[in-house]
């Protein structure tokens, strides 16, 4: 019986190892990925199945801002390697993408190398509206102008040092902010913790506040959408097939009618009753988000004075306005949408006034910010524009190799710190 299991397992282990893709890597001469403008950047391309190195010629692209073409053509691999050179005599990013469709695979394989020029001297693509600032000052104040209208609903999460509570608040417009709060149980003069929702339509996860309470914060959670938190799949699979279908193009030709105007003042909100909550310590109130959540976390930041210092991971919002100044912009390719017979004078003209550029121009607290120099959802150039419009107190982690939703680890690896460093700040 044993030797027929172990025949199987070998059998198994053969058959997997028999179909597994070869493997087409990047990597770059500079760990950093950081480089001097006019010096080259040095990538090699690398195909391997296993331990065993593949021929074949590799094509490749070189671009500028991730979207202007500088050069292109093909390499051929030898010993399973080979070498593109590229440079940039200016501040800003290169992207490297490389293809190769290997013989005998049964698909082409993709990977991709980046470049950062001089990252700290990347420009804007614009400046902020002349009116930038009173435009959301008349939104903060229809938004004050509706009471706040909490409720709360405890929840028991079996775990008697917790206390656990969904919550709503109303909105501009009729609209209402749905959530989660947690808090260890007893405990007061906490420092705060608000968390912003990366894209998409989904029910929320306990454990995104219940873990932050546990480490001693007073943690809220609140959902980009005007939507329950703890509905069946099936409910938020019916709301993204329908309404909320491509949400971030929705009233995106006007500043007033933006679904992000919602999403902004629900965040703006949410730091209020933060700010007033009987357990909250008055010192530390953190905001910290991902893709679209470090867009959230820089708009809020740079919306709120309460706001003591924010995370952001491959944030999201970026540089609405890249694609004119011959870069890539950042997710949600805001004035991109013609393909949706829309005007892209009148997007270009809403976009400025949700660009998570201007609003960090306003931001005053200190910033951890990462980004990966092969993303392609929220590229880099635009991320770095606008983390040198930050003038307070800044870390920028860059992750070479990593693209959108890969090892973030190096991101990480900072942000527990910096969360435990916000804590002894309010300490001292």
């Amino acid at each position: 019986m044993l030797r027929a299991l172990l025949s199987c397992v070998l059998v198994f282990g053969f058959s997997v190892a028999a179909q597994a893709e070869p493997k087409l890597q990047v990597v770059p001469d500079a760990s950093s990925g950081v480089y001097e403008s006019g010096k080259d950047a040095t990538w090699t391309i690398l195909l391997m199945d296993g331990d065993k190195p593949l021929s074949g010629k590799v094509a490749y692209s070189v671009r500028k801002g991730g979207l202007t073409e500088i050069s292109s053509g093909t390499v051929e691999l030898e010993d399973g390697k080979a070498k593109v050179v590229a440079k940039r005599d200016d501040p800003g990013t290169l992207l490297l993408s490389a293809k190769i469709k290997p013989e005998g695979a049964a698909k082409e394989l993709t990977a991709l190398g980046g470049a950062a020029y001089e990252p700290a001297k990347i420009r804007a693509s614009t400046i902020p509206p002349a009116d930038f600032d009173e435009f959301w000052k008349a939104k903060i104040a229809e938004l004050d102008a509706v009471p706040m209208n909490v409720q709360l609903e405890k929840v028991d999460v079996g775990d008697p040092k917790v206390e656990y509570f969904k919550i709503t608040m109303d909105n501009i417009r009729g609209a209402k902010i749905y959530g989660q709060l947690a808090k260890p149980a007893g405990k007061s003069a906490l420092p705060g913790l608000l968390q912003v929702q990366w894209a998409g339509v989904y029910p929320m996860d306990r454990n995104w506040v219940i873990g932050p309470a546990r480490n001693g914060w007073l943690a809220l959670n609140i959902s980009a959408h005007d939507l329950p938190i703890d509905q069946p799949a099936e409910f938020y699979q019916a709301k993204a097939g329908k309404e909320l279908n491509d949400y971030p193009g929705i009233g995106n030709e006007d500043r007033d009618t933006s679904y992000f105007l919602r999403m902004f003042l629900s965040c703006r909100r949410a730091v209020d009753y933060l700010a007033q909550h009987p357990d909250w310590n008055k010192q530390a109130l953190v905001v910290q988000g991902g893709s679209q959540g470090g867009y959230q976390a820089l708009v809020t930041a740079g919306l709120h004075p309460a706001v003591t210092a924010l995370a952001a991971n491959v944030p999201a919002g970026c540089d609405h306005t890249g694609k004119q100044a011959g870069r890539s912009p950042g997710w949600p390719n805001w004035a991109g949408r013609t393909w949706q017979g829309k005007s892209e004078a009148k997007m270009l003209a809403a976009a400025p006034y949700f660009d998570a550029m201007n609003f960090a121009t306003r931001i005053k607290c200190p910033a951890l910010v990462g980004l990966g120099l092969v993303d392609t959802v929220c590229p880099p150039e635009g991320i770095f524009a606008t983390c040198n419009q930050i003038q307070s107190e800044k870390k920028v982690i860059i992750m070479p190799q990593a693209d959108h939703g890969g090892d973030h680890k190096a991101y990480y690896q900072a942000y527990g710190p910096f969360l435990e460093a916000q804590k002894k700040v309010a300490q001292q």
